[in-house]
Parts: C-alpha cells; structure tokens; sequence
C-alpha cells in the first residue's frame, strides 16, 4: 500500500509540475497574442498614417501639375503677342527686298543713307 500511496504523491506532484507548466505556458501564449496585436495596431496606425501621407502628397501633385498645365496653355501677355505681330509685320514687309537681293537681281535692299536712319530709330527707341 506504501508503495500505491508513494506511487500516487509522485503523480500528484507531477501532476502539479504539468499544470503549472501549462499556466506558464498558457501565461506565455497570452502575452505573446498580447504583443502581436499591439504590433499589429501599431503596423495599421503607421500604415493609415502613410496613407494620409501618401494621398496628401499625391493631391499637391496634382495641384501643382494642373497649376503648370495652366502656365503652359495659358495666352501670353498682350505685349508680347504686340510685339511678335510687329515683328512679322517687318518680316513680310522686307521679304519682297531681301528676296530680289538674294536671288542677284537686286542691289542691297538698305542704302548708306537709310542705314544711318535706321541707327537714329534705334538710338531713339533706346532712350524711350
């Protein structure tokens, strides 16, 4: 019978041993889950916080993108488009001279004369 009753003290304290085990065990899973869900809400803050981040970055692209699509396609100022109607003007109203010259049938189309005039005009022109 001793030996029955020492048989069933070392099962109890084995017994003992496996559950405390099992809590310790179970203690450990717990803090583990614990953690990861932490990790896991702290990785959907950063991951929301990027997002935020990333859709902010993309709306100032865009702004700045339609700001330049405006610059590119917009009319030019009013002096500008004066000034290049000018210019072409000039440029149809020589065509005609400089074309005889070129082809040899004509002398050159500005006489001393009218050079020197020319020179006054832009001298003229500077001071304005």
């Amino acid at each position: 019978m001793t030996s029955l009753f020492a048989q069933e003290i070392r099962l109890s304290k084995r017994h003992e041993e496996i559950v405390s085990q099992r809590l310790m065990l179970l203690q450990q899973m717990e803090n583990k889950l614990g953690d990861q869900h932490t990790e896991k809400a702290s990785q959907l803050q950063r991951v929301e916080t990027a997002f935020k981040r990333n859709l902010s970055l993309l709306k100032d692209i865009e702004a700045a993108e339609k700001s330049l699509q405006t610059r590119i396609h917009s009319l030019p100022r009013p002096e500008v488009v004066s000034l290049e109607t000018r210019y072409w003007a000039s440029v149809e109203e020589y065509i005609p001279k400089w074309e005889q010259f070129l082809l040899g049938r004509a002398p050159y189309p500005f006489a001393v004369e009218n050079q020197n005039e020319a020179e006054n005009t832009i001298q003229n022109e500077a001071w304005r």
